[in-house]
């Protein structure tokens, strides 16, 4: 595997989503803020501190299921609120409300704006392909398919775990390593046979804790330091970095 940068002994590939494959991490952020800075300024007033778009989205969003980037942020600043319910309208304050008015916002940033994969990641992608080795896409999103069909990339994987499949499956979201062991399950390869592509710390926590055979973190916003400390063994700034490159 020393063209792909990879252990001989890797078999599979499992791709996390948003800031590895798409720009949407950015997008994701922006959705976050606005949601909770709206939410913080009813409950709080117009001198609320604001929701950081990097530093909070990194710390306490970034790469887990929706509603579980709620309450962990929401624990940050001492906030409890009822959980409510999945059918929650996206202006009731509960735990599932505002994550419905994130997704909407969300969905309506990239109805305006599209998505566009990263160049390197889809030259890698197809390098992995023509090297004969399984992909998947282990995503959080429920709406991963949906990004995929946009970025035009949804038939370069032969395995899909995201949002909705987790929930069918019962399956914990990052950082725990359930999605990421499920994706090489199907793909039928063992831990140590696969490699796991994340740029989330929580993703970086679940591929350490899954015994896989290499974990790459891909360092979007200068945060190689940190994906290493969470368990990454290769960090790129892209992965075309890997393209040619030495184990």
């Amino acid at each position: 595997m020393k063209k792909l940068g990879l252990p001989d002994e890797v078999r599979v590939c499992l791709f996390d989503l948003d800031g590895v494959l798409t720009e949407t991490a950015v997008v994701h952020a922006a959705a976050w803020k606005e949601a909770f800075d709206g939410f913080l300024r009813r409950r709080e007033g117009p001198d609320f501190r604001p929701f950081d778009a990097t530093a909070d989205y990194e710390r306490y969003v970034d790469g887990r299921p929706r509603v579980d980037g709620v309450r962990v942020f929401l624990a940050s600043r001492g906030i409890e609120l009822p959980e409510g319910k999945d059918d929650d309208p996206p202006e009731m304050d509960t735990v599932r409300g505002l994550g419905n008015r994130k997704n909407a916002l969300f969905l309506e940033k990239i109805r305006t704006q599209g998505v566009e994969p990263y160049p390197g990641s889809v030259r890698y992608v197809d390098a992995v392909r023509a090297a004969g080795l399984g992909t998947a896409v282990v995503s959080s999103s429920a709406n991963c398919r949906e990004i995929l069909i946009s970025a035009g990339m949804e038939d370069r994987f032969d395995v899909r775990i995201d949002g909705r499949v987790a929930v069918e499956r019962g399956l914990p979201g990052k950082p725990h390593p359930d999605t990421f062991l499920e994706a090489a399950h199907d793909l039928g390869a063992e831990p140590g046979a696969a490699a796991v592509f994340e740029d989330a710390l929580a993703g970086m926590d679940a591929g350490r804790s899954g015994g896989f055979g290499a974990v790459v973190g891909v360092d979007r916003v200068g945060q190689a330091d940190a994906l290493r400390r969470h368990g990454a063994d290769i960090v790129v700034s892209d992965l075309s970095e890997l393209l040619g490159s030495g184990t």
